[in-house]
């Protein structure tokens, strides 16, 4: 199953997705003026403002549960993974893509709220709601609903739950078994409570891990100080093959670079548009300037962190094609967790290993719970003139049983398979909002041009003759209907 695995991912993740992405990226950056620059301070404004409705959650929460998805194992075995195999200068890459991947966040995740819906009382929307909406390919839509059902239903589980089945076997000798039954138990809990329940789990989860994540970076970062220096120039040099013995990694340090950062921030994948459709704000751009700054704290935080704990303190193989050994600081040590576990322990002895190992597990936990609200969310597009309790509860039991088998199978295979998963959806929904970025891009210039004017944005589908979903009509009719408060 492994050969048949890596020869699919050898034509999903060909140059060509590379390319794309990169060139993506750099193309809406171009259009948008560089939003990812021009908007820093209104992205951190908009994350703590707006409340939660009936049907649609806070900006907040649709925030944390975008970062529930983006900071995952990737952030800390994919990370370790992209230097063994690209270098030091895998990360220098994972930059860029972060860079430019938050302006292709941006047009994904407002085209999430012009084309999200009300599904039996709730906010859906995603790639297939907008590509049916917008570009009228239903065939097409229907085709990316059920790839990304089996992506983050299936496939991408797995990669998570076999990164905490080896963080903690590592911190503290559990069996994968043991493991596999605390994941399933703990899932099923969260999941059978609905998506509220995943939100205000996010929510709490989310911002505590990251940020205690990140400060323990700092401290393993302070104690080497001394190195910080070298540590950033070999990963400028070696991204760009200047590094002594680095030469003939150029092309698998952007390789995976490139595959690690789309893995980790999702940029492009079609995963944050499903948080973005499900958050109550006046306008789509608010959500898009926030799903942009996630990919910043995903990538630039907390990969980075992670990154320069591993680099700072030697702790990381780099393995060249042909199998031969480049550097070697854990020998006999394959890429993975293990690297992030070595390198904190080195730096806090008795605590380090055990720290990565719980971190793991929640960065890891969260990410299942955000594939589950996703697949969740295009089973209810497949099946909108259905009533959708059965095929949700036959959802649940296949992602909790995924989850367990993630826990004992090889890490090869996880990661093949999640590889799959995540380039089969990014094919898909580039092709997508490469179609239909004008929406996108005009909606941002209103929002925009209401900010020069010193107004609080408010989203008119009609002055701006957007064929958008019918709740912005009903949205902007009533906000018309209310009458304007006397002034004092």
């Amino acid at each position: 199953m492994q050969e048949w695995v890596n020869a699919i991912n050898s034509w999903i993740w060909s140059s060509a997705l590379i390319y794309l992405c990169l060139g993506v990226g750099l193309y809406f950056s171009i259009r948008t003026r560089f939003m990812q620059v021009r908007h820093i301070r209104e992205m951190i404004r908009l994350m703590f403002k707006g409340k939660a409705s009936a049907a649609g959650v806070s900006s907040f929460q649709a925030l944390s549960l975008s970062l529930s998805g983006r900071v995952g194992t990737g952030n800390i075995a994919g990370v370790a993974t992209a230097i063994s195999f690209g270098g030091p200068g895998a990360i220098f890459w994972m930059w860029v893509v972060a860079f430019l991947g938050a302006s292709t966040a941006y047009i994904e995740s407002v085209l999430g709220q012009i084309y999200h819906e009300k599904h039996e009382g709730q906010y859906r929307g995603g790639p297939a709601f907008y590509i049916e909406k917008g570009l009228g390919w239903k065939w097409y839509s229907m085709l990316f609903a059920c790839v990304t059902v089996i992506a983050c239903g299936v496939l991408m589980p797995g990669v998570q739950a076999n990164g905490i089945a080896a963080g903690l076997k590592t911190a503290f000798g559990l069996s994968p078994e043991v493991t596999g039954a605390i994941v399933v138990l703990l899932l099923g809990m969260i999941i059978f409570g609905g998506v509220k329940r995943i939100a205000n789990v996010a929510q709490v989860v989310v911002p505590f891990m990251a940020l205690g994540y990140i400060l323990i970076a700092f401290v393993v970062i302070l104690l080497n100080i001394q190195q910080l220096p070298d540590v950033f120039m070999l990963i400028v040099r070696s991204a760009f093959g200047t590094e002594a013995g680095m030469g003939a990694m150029l092309g698998l340090a952007i390789q995976w670079g490139v595959k690690r950062g789309i893995y980790s921030n999702e940029a492009g994948q079609g995963t944050g548009p499903h948080a973005a459709a499900a958050a109550e704000v006046k306008h789509p751009a608010q959500q898009g300037l926030v799903q942009a700054f996630s990919v910043y704290i995903d990538t630039l935080f907390v990969c980075s962190a992670t990154a320069f704990m591993i680099l700072i303190t030697g702790k990381y193989n780099v393995v060249a094609p042909d199998g031969q050994a480049i550097f070697t600081g854990l020998a006999g040590m394959t890429a993975g967790s293990d690297f992030t576990q070595a390198a904190v322990e080195q730096a806090l002895p008795g605590f380090g290993s055990m720290f990565v190992g719980i971190a793991l597990f929640f960065f890891a936990f969260t990410t299942i719970l955000a594939y589950y609200y996703i697949a969740e969310t295009n089973v209810a597009f497949l099946a909108r003139k259905t009533p959708s309790a059965g095929l949700f509860f036959v959802l649940k039991i296949a992602i909790l049983a995924v989850s367990f088998y993630g826990c004992i199978r090889t890490a090869e295979l996880a990661w093949g398979l999640g590889d799959m998963g995540v380039g089969l959806m990014a094919w898909l929904n580039i092709i997508a909002i490469l179609a239909l970025q004008k929406p996108a891009l005009a909606t941002l210039k209103d929002y925009e041009q209401q900010l020069s004017l010193k107004q609080d944005p408010v989203f008119n589908p009609r002055a701006m003759r957007l064929n958008v979903a019918k709740h912005w009509h009903a949205k902007h009719s009533e906000s018309e209907a209310i009458p304007e408060a006397p002034k004092a």
